[in-house]
């Protein structure tokens, strides 16, 4: 099952809230080292989870959620609201990378996610969650690309997606009528045609009867 899945069920969905983004990590480091998709630094898998209560007034958290190696349980750590969130530094403005740093009120969490694109999925939906959900002053964005700034663009894509197929459906139908209406423009024609037919076939026969 999907990890997403398993920890929304285990940990969100009890408590009324609704997982929006999750992301895999690990902490940056001086020296690199590649990525271990199990164990690791501690012996256990770090998630930085976002989350939404279910029922007005909303509550966005930033959840750290620990997964320990031999273990299938996810437990919850650090907790903070999206008010707190003070920055978030997506480290390259020009290219995709795994690197970028969360910077609440008293603490600065320097991560390193399993991919680039995990990353840069995360962030994109932790900024759109920020424009609308927060109450107070908005985090600040730095080294981010502009892709990922723009918030609602996933909910665009699948907007746009609607749309287009909507157009598409529009078209068609259109094309169908225009079509239907070639083809009664032709019945009628024929229709005249072969009244005309009719009316000459029956002078005919008249006149050569008498």
């Amino acid at each position: 099952m999907n990890t997403k899945i398993i920890i929304n069920k285990d940990l969100f969905s009890p408590h009324n809230e609704r997982l929006l983004a999750v992301v895999q990590v690990k902490r940056r480091t001086k020296k690199k080292i590649p990525f271990l998709a199990t164990g690791g630094q501690g012996n256990y898998l770090t998630y930085i989870c976002l989350s939404v209560t279910e029922k007005k007034p909303f509550r966005v958290s930033i959840t750290k959620v620990k997964q320990f190696y031999g273990q299938s349980d996810f437990v919850k750590r650090s907790q903070w609201t999206i008010d707190q969130l003070q920055q978030v530094n997506g480290m390259d403005s020009s290219k995709d990378c795994p690197e970028f740093d969360l910077s609440f009120d008293n603490t600065v969490d320097q991560w390193v996610a399993s991919s680039a694109g995990d990353k840069c999925t995360f962030i994109q939906v932790l900024h759109y969650s920020c424009q609308r959900y927060c109450s107070e002053k908005k985090p600040e964005f730095v080294n981010c690309q502009a892709k990922l700034l723009g918030g609602n663009s996933i909910l665009h894509s699948a907007a746009d997606s609607v749309t287009s197929a909507v157009q598409k459906a529009s078209q068609a139908l259109n094309e169908r009528g225009e079509r239907l209406g070639r083809a009664e423009e032709r019945t009628a024609d024929m229709m005249n045609s072969a009244e005309q037919f009719a009316v000459t076939a029956h002078k005919l026969a008249m006149k050569h009867k008498c």
